[in-house]
């Protein structure tokens, strides 16, 4: 979006018109509230930039059907040279003319029409330039269908307009709507204003509305319509001085027959324009950060690079862009609502002046005449910036261009401001309504990804500490990835052809977070349909799953306008964290999903995963939506994203550790009910903390060994890049997988009948002496430490015989013979091994043995006297031979 520069927000309000409430659609839902109808239509808008039109910020729906929209405004119009009561110069007729034409022009490139052209509509800005107002409103209301007022006013209408008359539907389940104008309905408009300029006054002052339509629609029998309307306005001897091209342009704008009458783009090539046109330059659109050209190819440094700097009053908010002016100004406390009643635009009334007439048999009505307030008041009122530039007054100027070099230390958590860096520890709901804080956040990550891909590093490692809402879309499409022309192969992707999965996608849309005004908009369900069924054709060897429209619901909402970006970041996603869950026999792949899980919940909580163990209440019952949709059909959307904030960060694992996370939430009320209350719990999932979820599933994914999460049917595994002095276990959670080389120490697949016998998770050889941090150079990836001993927060335990355990054994560990390590009652048989075990109980405990079976025996009895994170080493000490690091004890002297 544009900067704010001079400009200003301003916000009007309109009434849509009210639906039955008796009557359903075809399909038998409740008609859609023609609110979030305009609501859906009108998102488009935002995406439409051009320096002369008023950029759209957003729109916002209120009680009763109202709507509050909010645009670029300025308090300057034509209205304000026709008060003026003088004729404006013909040189500067022509230049107003040119530059409403290059806005029309733009639209009608973007099939709108604006129908609502008036003095008063045609803004000009701090330079005196044009800058169209309201153009979008006819389009949003579906050409007028669906509000009670009629778009455009009488004045200013063209004949055509006039003769089409009102047109409302009958039949609100039917799709019959009014005509819509042509776009040659403007330069009529634009013809009438432009002679009321050279008149310097305005037209049909005396008349009513219907002697207005009456004159308009009778100068399609003269010859020469501006002679007879200067004759009827009193302004012959003003039409004498008016030059001759200034004339010519008239004319041709209002030429009563449309067929005849020229459009936008061909007045623009017109003679009339030959010593106008060359002093402006053609407008070109801001490269997107997803495409095939240089975003830099247009960039261009002053020959004084001290120009860049800026002084100590320069108004550093006015550089940002009208949007995130507009988000901060929310933040610091904004209410449209309330500006609007602090103007006298919205009146509330008490209910008794709210009764609806009574109608009597005589004829004679008691009671409101008709609301006027449903009626179209086109005021415009100027939202004030005053209170959020107090709350920003003490942000330095260095804060508005942050530096981006790798040793920069001023980002807002890094201590360089402690009031910012006591507000990056607050919780997350708290930090995203802070004004001052996602200030600096919006700055630093839209300077970031300007950067992309080149700073993508910097984006994953600010990411950790959080993503600011209003940027999250294409965060997430940075961390996902994304790169390239997306907008080209999107388009390229055939999404009208029909194909069998159509039918189901229609009946999943409207079932899809309907919850959400947006998503619940016509225009959201065809955005859906179009993503999703792009997804379908370009992935032939999957098929389309019910929970996949869930999976592609966030996306869709963050990138509303680019359904590219949506089906991109849906594509990346996919494979990353579902990689063939969309299969057409995808059981195998959710039976291993589920086993894994399952062997999590032993890992991290044992005694709750023996309870459900017993009561039979397993993960196949209540897990398979959780990990089909990532639990985009379990949470509602604002919760989806302080969650997907976080597993972005995370490898293909960290879902199981949110769903343990999750488990742990409902700890005391699984355990304390049976099988039939736990259905029932799930059947309708209580109030989750998600901040708390996120939390803790951090922290349990940092406990959990890489290659306990093991599955032969997810993808090629990578390998984890430690950078910064962060700990392996933060590593792994911060930074992406790389491709990395398969070592004989790796975990072997399984079938999964053995892995279900199993109830705690496997530990690859690679992965235990990287834990134990033991030296192997024919790892290069394991760095080389001197000592040999085993971390305090692990503990292996060789369950073989003392005479094998003697041959030779991992360095640290301690011997339990199977056989031995348990009492009749299954409790640990007493010895100092076990001793030592119990002292390491809630520390991570690998078993290892000959083979991997006898040490999942073990594995089930130390989690059966629930002992937390034990694992198993897969392929026993056989694997460790391999290594040479087993060693032998020392011979008693």
């Amino acid at each position: 979006m544009p900067p704010l520069k001079d400009a200003e927000l301003g916000a009007f309000t309109f009434f849509a018109s009210a639906l039955p409430h008796d009557v359903c659609g075809s399909n038998g839902l409740p008609l859609t509230p023609n609110s979030i109808k305009i609501l859906g239509r009108f998102q488009i808008l935002k995406t439409i930039v051009h320096p002369r039109l008023c950029q759209y910020v957003d729109i916002s729906r209120g009680k009763h059907e109202r709507l509050v929209v909010v645009a670029e405004h300025y308090p300057k119009s034509l209205e304000d040279l026709l008060r003026e009561g003088t004729p404006v110069s013909s040189s500067k007729i022509l230049h107003l003319a040119y530059e409403v034409l290059q806005g029309l022009e733009y639209m009608n490139r973007h099939r709108m029409v604006h129908r609502s052209l008036a003095p008063h509509n045609i803004l000009l800005d701090g330079e005196g330039h044009v800058r169209l107002a309201k153009f979008g409103l006819y389009h949003i209301t579906d050409h007028g269908a669906d509000v009670d007022f009629p778009i455009g006013y009488p004045s200013y209408l063209a004949p055509e307009v006039i003769a089409l008359g009102i047109v409302k539907p009958t039949d609100h389940t039917q799709c019959e709507r009014p005509l819509p104008s042509g776009p040659k309905s403007d330069v009529w408009s634009l013809g009438l204003i432009l002679f009321e300029l050279c008149m310097g006054r305005k037209l049909f002052q005396s008349l009513d509305v219907s002697e207005k339509l009456k004159l308009i629609l009778t100068l399609g029998c003269v010859d020469d319509i501006i002679t007879v309307l200067s004759e009827e306005h009193g302004c012959v001897d003003i039409l004498k001085t008016v030059p001759e091209n200034t004339l010519v342009l008239l004319r041709k704008c209002l030429t009563f027959h449309p067929t005849k009458r020229p459009t936008s783009a061909e007045l623009l090539a017109d003679s009339v324009f030959s010593d106008v046109s060359p002093l402006y330059i053609p407008f070109r659109k801001p490269v997107g950060l997803f495409s095939s050209a240089l975003r830099c190819a247009d960039l261009i440094l002053p020959d004084d690079i001290s120009l860049l700097c800026k002084d100590e009053d320069s108004d550093f908010l006015a550089e940002r862009s009208i949007e995130e002016v507009y988000h901060l100004w929310c933040l610091a406390g904004g209410d449209l609502e309330k500006e609007l009643m602090s103007k006298g635009i919205i009146r509330s009334k008490p209910p008794i002046c709210t009764l609806p007439n009574l109608l009597l048999e005589d004829g004679e009505s008691f009671g409101q005449g008709r609301d006027r307030s449903s009626l179209l008041d086109d005021t415009t009122v100027t939202l004030s910036l005053c209170q959020l530039r107090n709350r920003l007054k003490d942000v330095p100027g260095e804060a508005y261009y942050p530096l981006l070099g790798e040793d920069q230390s001023n980002i807002p958590h890094s201590g360089s401001s402690n009031e910012l860096s006591t507000s990056a520890t607050l919780p997350l709901i708290i930090r995203e309504r802070d004004t001052e804080y996602q200030l600096n956040r919006i700055v630093l990550f839209d300077r970031l990804l300007n950067a992309y891909p080149y700073k993508k590093n910097m984006i994953w490692r600010e990411a950790r500490v959080d993503i600011p809402p209003l940027l999250r879309g294409l965060t997430w499409a940075a961390l996902l990835g994304v790169e390239g022309a997306i907008h080209e192969r999107y388009d390229m992707i055939d999404k009208d052809t029909p194909i069998p999965t159509d039918r189901q996608i229609e009946v999943d849309i409207p079932r899809c977070h309907q919850y959400d005004e947006l998503l619940s908009s016509p225009e959201g369900h065809a955005k859906f349909r179009r993503v999703l069924k792009a997804w379908v054709v370009s992935h032939p060897n999957l098929v389309y799953w019910q929970g996949l429209d869930s999976l592609c619901a966030p996306f869709l909402y963050l990138n509303f306008n680019n359904e590219a970006l949506a089906y991109a970041c849906m594509s990346a996603f996919i494979p990353k964290y579902l990689y063939n869950f969309f299969l057409k026999d995808n059981s195998h792949v959710i039976q291993e999903y589920l086993t894994v899980f399952s062997q999590m919940i032993a890992f991290h909580d044992p005694e709750l995963s023996n309870h459900l163990n017993e009561i039979c209440f397993i993960p196949d019952l209540y897990a398979i939506p959780w990990f089909l949709t990532m639990f985009t059909h379990v949470f509602p959307l604002h919760k989806i994203f302080h969650l997907w904030d976080t597993l972005l960060l995370g490898n293909a694992s960290f879902p199981f550790c949110i769903g343990v996370a999750i488990l742990q939430q409902l700890r005391v009320r699984l355990l304390a009910n049976g099988f039939n209350e736990c259905i029932l719990l799930f059947s309708d999932l209580p109030e989750i903390d998600i901040e708390r979820c996120v939390r803790e599933s951090v922290n349990l994914f940092c406990w959990t060994p890489k290659s306990a999460t093991y599955r032969q049917h997810a993808q090629v595994p990578k390998q984890i890049a430690e950078s910064n002095g962060m700990s392996r276990a933060a590593a792994s959670f911060t930074v992406d997988f790389q491709e990395s080389p398969k070592t004989d120490l790796g975990r072997e697949p399984i079938n999964i009948d053995d892995l279900k016998s199993e109830v705690s998770p496997r530990i690859s050889a690679e992965d235990l002496i990287d834990l134990c941090e033991l030296t192997m150079p024919s790892l290069s990836r394991i760095p080389s430490k001197k000592s040999k001993s085993i971390k305090p927060k692990l503990l292996v335990v060789d369950i073989r015989h003392s005479e094998d355990f003697n041959r030779g054994h991992i360095p640290g560990s301690i011997n339990m013979p199977f056989g031995s390590a348990f009492t009749t009652e299954g409790d640990l048989a007493p010895c100092p091994a076990s001793t030592t075990l119990q002292n390491f109980k809630g520390k991570v405990v690998v078993t290892v043995g000959h083979a991997a079976q006898n040490a999942a025996k073990f594995a089930v009895h130390l989690v059966k006297l629930a002992y937390p994170r034990v694992c198993i080493l897969d392929g026993g000490i056989n694997k460790m031979k391999l290594t040479g690091l087993l060693t032998v004890p020392s011979p008693q002297i």
